[in-house]
């Protein structure tokens, strides 16, 4: 028998690879589904099954490449959602033969109606390891909101409660030797406290993981509803193209992998109005760009702010990337169902330049230079675009707080005729906040290299410590 986690970092998630005797199954499969087919190959394997622990909303699932690829069936807890292709749509405790291995469904109703997980039992036909989704993770659960986006009739409360019950009736009884593996880790935005440990003993969660301890059902709903932040808006989408299902990631590539000359990128950038996304890095990019090209660096948490800053899914995107990874983005980008890449430009920025078009830069300077300004200057408008959260742990005194989250909203706090200076924590949410601002006609904005660890760390400004929300009413 074989168990291997297959873990995305830049979307904190786990996938999954079981195989025993010539049989394989996987598990919550992202969307590039090749890398699965080629592990089961490897080992001579047939994958079987590709069990969801539930309708995912941070990622589009590979589930319907990889059953269409191989032949795997689809497996899903139960739904009362119509799906829009063929599964098993499991009752709860059924179970499943792989090789000489069985996978038992345990519906775990909570962080959505359907989610599941799957207890696995080894050779000797004993209990191994839990593959818990979205409804355990290492030190936390998953959240109760998301599926109210999509059911009209549930409340986070509602489901909240289903998840107490979950855990308490179908995981807390299981044997402490059994290994967790959970769909995320610590950076998801499927739940609030997350360890950065991808796997435990449910011995050691049932020791500390907070939702496990003992209290009351109306406790727990407090507790795991509190402090709960507004989800990406893309969230529902990837819900619904999970349901109801999506173009093959071949067609997607095919769409998107298409090399544009300077001039027909501008041709097709004119036509279409696609946005145009740079993914370079944020200060490579700040050197020169392409006006109107908003800046997402691909080296960050790519896929969550592309998902924030362009709400529509069937938004044409046109790519400038550094050459050699125009693949790469436009896999990334379907991973979270922007499927709508139309091309790339080929020989990047570099070939722009060289092609005599007009180019737009934006000024960055260092937390040295910023405290000369202010030194020469005195005071002047800093704005801080991390969330609030970090903003009331610890900011420059008098800093502006303009989160990047909420874009729309911050950016009816810039006056388009004042200087602003703009930081994050480290530098790549700034340049995408400035980048936005840029394309929408905000010149007046200056990036602050290294962000708000360089400003403190230089000792030249006045740090305000934490201040209680209750403060500012």
């Amino acid at each position: 028998m074989k168990i291997e986690q297959i873990y995305t970092g830049c979307l904190a998630q786990g996938a999954y690879y079981i195989e025993s005797d010539g049989e394989a199954a996987i598990i919550d499969p992202l969307r590039e589904v090749q890398p699965y087919i080629e592990k089961a190959k490897s080992d001579n394997a047939k994958i079987k099954y590709v069990f969801e622990t539930h309708f995912h909303a941070d990622f589009v699932s590979g589930h319907q490449d990889l059953a269409a690829k191989t032949g795997a069936a689809i497996v899903y807890g139960p739904t009362g959602m119509k799906l829009g292709f063929d599964a098993i749509v499991a009752e709860d405790g059924q179970e499943f033969q792989i090789g000489k291995i069985k996978v038992r469904l345990l519906h775990t109703p909570g962080h959505t109606m359907e989610s599941s997980c799957y207890l696995l039992f080894n050779e000797e036909g004993k209990e191994e390891a839990v593959f818990t989704g979205d409804t355990l993770f290492i030190g936390d659960v998953g959240r109760p909101d998301l599926a109210q986006k999509v059911v009209e009739d549930l409340t986070q409360d509602k489901l909240a409660g289903h998840l107490y019950d979950s855990l308490r009736e179908k995981i807390m009884p299981l044997p402490d030797h059994l290994t967790v593996y959970p769909a995320h880790g610590a950076g998801s935005a499927c739940g609030k406290n997350m360890s950065k440990e991808t796997t435990d003993t449910l011995g050691n969660q049932k020791k500390t993981n907070y939702a496990l301890q003992k209290m009351t059902k109306e406790e727990f709903v407090k507790e795991v509803t509190s402090g709960l932040t507004p989800p990406p808006a893309y969230f529902p989408q990837n819900v619904m193209m999970n349901i109801q299902g999506y173009d093959s990631i071949d067609e997607v590539l095919e769409r998107g992998v298409r090399p544009l000359s300077p001039s027909a990128f501008e041709a097709v950038a004119n036509e279409t109005g696609a946005v145009l996304l740079d993914t370079r890095n944020p200060q490579e990019f700040a050197k020169g760009f392409i006006p109107n090209s908003i800046n997402i660096g691909i080296d960050g948490s790519f896929a969550v702010w592309v998902g924030a800053m362009i709400p529509d899914l069937k938004q044409e995107i046109l790519v400038i990337a550094e050459t050699g990874k125009e693949e790469e983005v436009i896999t990334r980008l379907a991973r979270v169902g922007y499927d709508y890449a139309i091309g790339y430009l080929d020989g990047g920025f570099d070939a722009w330049k060289t092609s005599g078009n007009e180019v737009d830069s934006i000024e960055s300077i260092s937390s040295d230079e910023l405290a000369e300004i202010q030194k020469k200057q005195g005071p002047v408008n800093i704005l801080d675009v991390r969330k609030n959260s970090e903003y009331l742990s610890e900011h420059v005194l008098d800093a502006e707080n303009a989160p990047l989250d909420y874009i729309n909203e911050s950016m009816l706090q810039v006056d388009k005729n004042k200087t602003y200076y703009v930081h994050c924590a480290g530098g790549y949410r700034s340049m995408v906040f400035t980048s936005i601002l840029r394309a929408r006609g905000y010149e007046n904005l200056i990036d602050v290299n290294g962000g708000f660890k360089s400003i403190k760390e230089s000792g030249k400004f006045e740090i305000s410590d934490y201040v209680c929300p209750t403060t500012l009413l």
